[in-house]
């Protein structure tokens, strides 16, 4: 989620001990999130167990937001842009991965999301009128090329069916609607209300759409029980929903956005590392560059901005 926060030491000073517990806690919170997707998908549809995962979010996040003392009483107004966060950020968004993680690795997941920073940069041009850099564009232009270079292999190949095809769209669809959440986002900063109690209701509203979706197409709510799925809801709800959430936020104030934007850059080398381990994702040397040109990418963007 694209936060404005202020940044207390966004200097050069180094890091401290705080500082790399926090950054190491957001990449490997986010990193693993994606191998614990697929535990997700097996059995029950993606928008129930998406539902059930900011079930447990959004209380989470509601009683955090209390306990820090945030004042959680807006007016209509507001809560109609908390819903819009719901329906992009902590509903589609997710949803859609899940979708998608049916038919794809999952550490290809993890690299296909952290293109959001260059489909950011297209939508504030629409939405903000920022225009981008020369920098900021070639950026873009070397993460997209990165993405058709790890899919090359399947682009060139019998790999590449119907359904690698439509895993792939899904994907780039759920990339665009994070995005167009943090346009969401950036708005309801601008008017001066703060992150947490933002991103509490909005997981609440993201929990009621799902639920509503997933009642008009007639799906149970009914989980797997089974103890992989229930450590992999508890897993993405808590770690990768609350604290990953909470730790960016803090390292955002302590370390400025730029610096503490590289967790999104880090996050698909641990994913792909554990889908490597434990999906026998396989290597290949077009794989290999478009790693290399979308975290290259990813960085010059940090640097544009």
């Amino acid at each position: 989620m694209s936060v404005a926060s202020p940044a207390i030491r966004n200097g050069s000073g180094g890091f401290s001990a705080m500082d790399y517990g926090l950054y190491a806690a957001t990449v490997l919170a986010w990193g693993f999130s994606w191998i614990a997707m697929k535990s997700q998908v097996a059995t029950v549809a993606p928008e129930v167990s998406v539902f059930w995962r900011f079930v447990l979010a959004s209380a989470v996040m509601m009683a955090w937001a209390k306990f820090r003392g945030h004042n959680m009483s807006f007016p209509v107004q507001d809560h109609f842009r908390f819903a819009g966060l719901g329906a992009f950020l902590f509903s589609t968004n997710f949803t859609l991965f899940y979708y998608g993680a049916m038919q794809i690795p999952s550490g290809l997941l993890a690299v296909i999301f952290s293109t959001a920073s260059i489909f950011n940069l297209f939508l504030g041009l629409i939405v903000f009128g920022q225009r981008p850099n020369p920098l900021a564009l070639l950026a873009g232009t070397i993460g997209f090329a990165g993405i058709a270079l790890m899919f090359w292999p399947k682009l060139v190949g019998a790999e590449f069916n119907t359904h690698a095809a439509i895993g792939l769209g899904i994907c780039v669809a759920g990339t665009l609607s994070f995005c167009v959440g943090n346009m969401v986002s950036a708005d309801t900063q601008r008017r001066g209300i703060g992150v947490v109690p933002a991103a509490a209701w909005g997981m609440f509203y993201g929990m009621m759409f799902l639920g509503l979706f997933s009642a008009i197409r007639g799906q149970s709510f009914a989980v797997e029980w089974s103890i992989s799925y229930f450590s992999g809801l508890v897993y993405l709800a808590i770690f990768a929903s609350v604290i990953a959430f909470a730790s960016y936020l803090t390292l955002l104030g302590r370390i400025g956005s730029a610096r503490a934007g590289y967790a999104t850059v880090m996050f698909p080398v641990v994913a792909l590392t554990l889908s490597t381990i434990f999906e026998g994702y396989q290597w290949t040397t077009a794989a290999a560059l478009g790693v290399v040109f979308v975290l290259g990418g990813n960085i010059l963007m940090l640097r544009a901005r």
